[in-house]
C-alpha cells in the first residue's frame, strides 16, 4: 500500500505509438493535480498495444487512454491481455477488503470496456465524429460524482469513428451498471443516439468523449497548418472554425476539462484514504 502523501497512478497507453494530444493532456492534469493538493502521483506508464504491457495491481488508481483504429474484435496479441487487466480489477474489487482499485476508461478504452461488459453495442459510425459537441445528461449522469458541477449540457471534444449504441438494459441492471449521458439529441436524424458515458460498477466509470482534452493545447495543435490542413480536408473549414471558437470558450472544452477527471481523481484518492481507514481500524480490532 502506498504512503497517505503518496498515490499511485497507472496509465494505460492504447495510442498504438502514435502521435497524439490524449497522452500529453493526461500527465498534465495528473501534474497540476498533485500541485494543487499536494498529493504525490506517482505515475508509471504501459504500452498496451505496441509492447502488451499491462499494470499488476500494485497501483491505486488506473486511467486507460483514447488510441486510434477499431475497437471491434481483433487477433491482436495485446486485446485478450487487455480484457483480463479488467478482469482482475473486476474481481480484485468484488473479493477484497483493501481500498479498491478505481479505473477511468477514455474513448477507445470504453468501447472496449463495453465490450467487456456486454452492455451495449460498439458499431461503425456512417461518418467520423470531430468536433466540440454537447453531451446531454440521464439521470444516472445527475447522479454520478465524477460529473459534480457540470452543466446539463456540457460540451466535450468527440473524436471517433464508432460508437456505442443499444443498451442492454438487463444487463446493465444486473451488473448495477447506469448510462451516464448520451450525444446531443438530432430529432431530424433518424439514427440512435449514442452513449457518451458510462458507470460500469462502483469502481469503473468511463466516457466516450475525450474530458483530458484541454482548450489552449488543442487550440495550438489545431492551428498547426499541417493539423488545420488536414481537418479543412476532412471536414471544411467551417468546422475547422468552429472547433477554434468553442475551444476559446471558458463555459465549454476549458470547464470540462478542469472538472472531470479531477472530480474522478477526488473521488479516488477518497475512497482510497476512507478504505485505508477502515482497513486499519478492522486490524486494530482483531
Amino acid at each position: 500500500m502506498s504512503k497517505p502523501n503518496t498515490i499511485r497512478v497507472a496509465l494505460l497507453d492504447l495510442y498504438e505509438g502514435q502521435v497524439n494530444e490524449g497522452m500529453r493532456c493526461i500527465r498534465d492534469i495528473l501534474q497540476q493535480y498533485s500541485k494543487a493538493h499536494g498529493i504525490h502521483l506517482a505515475v508509471a506508464e504501459f504500452n498496451v498495444r505496441l509492447k502488451c504491457e499491462l499494470p499488476d495491481l500494485h497501483h491505486d488508481i488506473y486511467i486507460s487512454s483514447g488510441g486510434p483504429g477499431s475497437p471491434l474484435a481483433t487477433d491482436a496479441k495485446w486485446e485478450p491481455l487487455y480484457f483480463d487487466w479488467i478482469h482482475q480489477m473486476e474481481q480484485y474489487n468484488q473479493q477484497t477488503q483493501d481500498p479498491k482499485k478505481h479505473v477511468y476508461f477514455i474513448c477507445h478504452s470504453f468501447q472496449l470496456a463495453v465490450r467487456y461488459f456486454k452492455v451495449a453495442r460498439v458499431t461503425k459510425r456512417k461518418s467520423t465524429a470531430f468536433g466540440v459537441f454537447p453531451v446531454h445528461m440521464l439521470p444516472g449522469g445527475n447522479r454520478e460524482p465524477v460529473f459534480v458541477n457540470l452543466p446539463d449540457p456540457f460540451y466535450a471534444v468527440d473524436s471517433r469513428n464508432y460508437q456505442v449504441i443499444e443498451p442492454d438494459h438487463d444487463q446493465l441492471q444486473r451488473l448495477g451498471a447506469s448510462i451516464l449521458a448520451i450525444e446531443k439529441e438530432r430529432p431530424h436524424v433518424p439514427l440512435e443516439r449514442a452513449i457518451m458515458g458510462l458507470r460500469f460498477n462502483k469502481y469503473m466509470v468511463g466516457t466516450q468523449f475525450h474530458p483530458e482534452a484541454d482548450a489552449p493545447g488543442m487550440s495550438r495543435y489545431l492551428q498547426r497548418e499541417d493539423k488545420k490542413q488536414m481537418v479543412i480536408k476532412n471536414h471544411g473549414f467551417e468546422k475547422w472554425q468552429s472547433m477554434i471558437e468553442q475551444l476559446n470558450d471558458p463555459d465549454k472544452i476549458l470547464f470540462t476539462y478542469s472538472h472531470i477527471l479531477p472530480n474522478f481523481l477526488d473521488l479516488a484518492i477518497e475512497a482510497l484514504t476512507s478504505g485505508s481507514r477502515q482497513t486499519a481500524e478492522g486490524r486494530r480490532q482483531k
